[in-house]
This record gives C-alpha cells, structure tokens and sequence, in this order.
C-alpha cells in the first residue's frame, strides 16, 4: 500500500470515528423525499401564482412573452409559456394536476425531474411552435403537466416495475380524463397541440430512460422444452 493511501484509509477512519462521537446532525434536505418533494412543488406554484399577480396587475401585458407559432419573437414563448396563464381559472385549473403530478414526479429523484422537465418544456413547446395554429398565443402550464403525465404512464409501461405501476393507475385514477385534451377540439381558447407535443415529449423520455429488456423466453440454444 502507497503511502498517500495509508493516509486516506487513516483519514476515512479518524473521520468515521469522530463521526460516531459527535451528536447526529439535522439531515439535509432531500427533494425527492415525500415532504421534500411537497415543498419543492409549493414553491413551484408559488412561483405560478406570483407571476400571475404581476401578469393580472399588468392587465395580461405579460403574455406578450407567450408561444406565438412559426414567428421568430414567439420562440421566447418555448421556455415562458408554462409561466403564464390567460386567467386566474385557468391558472387555477391547472394548480392541482401541477402539484400532483409533478409531485409524484419528483420523488423518482431530482435529477430525474430536471430532466424530464427540461426536455418536455424545450422540445415540447418547440413542437408546439411548429404545429399549433399561427396568429394566437399559447400561454399554460398544460403542455408540462402532459409531459409529466406522459413520462410517468410511459415509465411504467416500458420498465414494469411494481412500484411504478402502481403509480400510474392512480394517476390514470385521478387524472385519467385529462387524456380527453389529447383530442382536437374547436374550441380556439384550447391548444390542444400543446397537450399532445408535451404528452409524446413525455412519452418519449419515458421511452428513453427506461427501455423495455427483452423477456425471457424459457429456454436457450440447443435446450428443448416440454
């Protein structure tokens, strides 16, 4: 053994026993933990609604910030367009199924979250920006709660885990009629084409992270079985 390691074995121990000396320290905080991850979402929606009452005091003037598809001053709207909403109901519409889903999210761990987050809002809205109709503006948080969604269901299905599993039927349980927005509808005020891009956005890194392994087949090369 070099002696730069018999200094560190040294040091790892002098530490670990010093650690069991000294009284336990408060643990740090953890976002992927049940209360961690309802905090982290309060304060997320805390965010939502603060802007909001700028957005409502400035008579909406913010949402010129929105998604406006296929113009070169709408791509701002890629990355604000989850931050702004067209009225307090619709901001409200969307405060439950944020904290939810983003909640259930988040306890799959931070990083996992930022990830999926980043992606379904960048390539999501930028979707959105391609497809949806020209001469509106697209404001909402919709788009990332089917992101969320779609991640979550498609998590699931491609690694079958248990636990997850278990997590998506009750989503589908108290979410599942949010899959009706998938659809077209010729209701102007509703971009449904924010819906569907965040959802396949969502699908599709629940697709990327967890790809689906090959079943065993019950048996092998050269083994018959009965």
């Amino acid at each position: 053994m070099s002696e730069r390691a018999s200094i560190q074995e040294r040091l790892a121990h002098a530490l670990g026993r010093r650690r069991e000396t000294t009284p336990a320290t408060e643990p740090p905080f953890d976002p992927s933990s049940w209360s961690g991850a309802l905090v982290v979402m309060g304060a997320f929606i805390a965010i939502l609604w603060g802007v909001q009452i700028a957005n409502a005091q400035d008579d909406y003037g913010l949402n010129r910030f929105g998604l406006q598809p296929r113009t070169v001053a709408g791509l701002w709207g890629v990355l604000l367009q989850p931050f702004l909403h067209e009225s307090w109901g619709h901001l409200l519409s969307n405060t439950l199924p944020l904290a939810a889903i983003g909640w259930a999210l988040l306890l799959s761990g931070w990083r996992v979250f930022c990830f999926v987050t980043v992606v379904v809002i960048v390539l999501g809205d930028f979707l959105t920006w391609l497809v949806a109709p020209s001469g509106q503006i697209i404001v909402g948080a919709s788009g990332l709660v089917f992101g969320w969604l779609g991640y979550l269901l498609a998590r699931a299905y491609f690694s079958r885990r248990f636990k997850w599993i278990v997590t998506a039927v009750a989503l589908l349980v108290f979410f599942g009629t949010l899959l009706g927005s998938l659809l077209p509808t010729v209701d102007a005020r509703v971009s449904w084409q924010s819906h569907l891009t965040g959802f396949i956005v969502g699908v599709f890194v629940g697709w990327f992270l967890h790809p689906r392994r090959p079943r065993a087949t019950g048996w092998t090369a050269g083994t018959a079985v009965p």
